[in-house]
């Protein structure tokens, strides 16, 4: 099997568990009640597989909180992951055919449901061709019972999750003076995961999002040297898609503070 970058397996017990994130549940139920039409979406025929994730999910979390209209809001009500069910279609394409989606970096559910791999990878550069056709060889290959992660990073002015659009970001980051950098910025990091279904086949995949003080990251002088060599050698193409050109200066001012 051929991974996507940065993709690595894990033992299938560390799926969901420990919930790292278990204190935004409130939070995270409160969006999914107040606005379902923005967090949760799913298509016709994609029921028996959500039936199935939302057992798996029970089988590892518990039952979740509250009284849901579908299966999969159950599920995502009890765990601060995200999870996305993909389908192949007729013509063997996988989509994402649906989701609870409660912490997106930059994306809206509603201009995703139903895409194939390339239009919901398209934005990211380098991803077309070459990595859209190593996730579908990936995806084709994985097991059941196997489970691949990977993880993302990027960093943030506040502490907001919920986030479709990184136009406020770049608003606020404009006006932040340089002298309280370190206390305005905020690492966001994604874990995602990627495993099959037994019965449907059906692939899930899950984003559990951790936001931390920048400062809090940048402890000791180990791992502010990994920030800034990770910073600085970033592709500068990769650098304008996640909008790292909008918090440069208040980056460079928060390590110039430092040790």
């Amino acid at each position: 099997m051929t991974l996507a970058p940065g993709l690595k397996p894990i033992e299938p017990e560390a799926w969901l568990a420990p919930d790292t994130e278990a204190h935004v549940l409130s939070e995270k139920r409160a969006l999914m009640r107040d606005h379902r039409g923005e967090v949760y979406a799913a298509r016709e025929g994609s029921e028996l597989a959500a039936l199935e994730l939302a057992s798996a999910v029970h089988a590892v979390a518990g039952p979740g909180e509250g009284v849901w209209t579908s299966a999969l809001e159950a599920a995502a009500s009890a765990v601060s992951d995200d999870l996305c069910v993909l389908m192949k279609d007729a013509d063997d394409i996988w989509r994402l055919e649906a989701a609870s989606l409660c912490a997106p970096t930059f994306w809206r559910l509603s201009e995703k449901l139903g895409e194939p791999l390339g239009g919901l990878h398209g934005p990211v550069p380098g991803a077309n061709p070459g990595m859209v056709s190593r996730i579908h060889r990936m995806f084709d290959a994985v097991q059941p019972g196997q489970v691949l992660e990977r993880f993302n990073w990027t960093v943030q002015p506040g502490a907001a999750r919920y986030t479709p659009d990184q136009t406020p970001f770049k608003k606020m980051a404009a006006g932040l003076p340089v002298d309280h950098a370190l206390d305005a910025l905020w690492l966001r990091v994604e874990r995602q995961t990627i495993s099959k279904l037994p019965q449907s086949g059906a692939i899930v995949f899950t984003i559990r999002v951790a936001i931390d003080p920048l400062k809090a990251a940048l402890a000791d002088e180990a791992h502010t040297a990994a920030f800034r060599s990770a910073w600085d050698g970033i592709d500068p193409v990769l650098a304008g898609y996640k909008g790292w050109p909008h918090y440069a200066r208040l980056v460079h001012a928060a390590l110039a503070g430092l040790h």
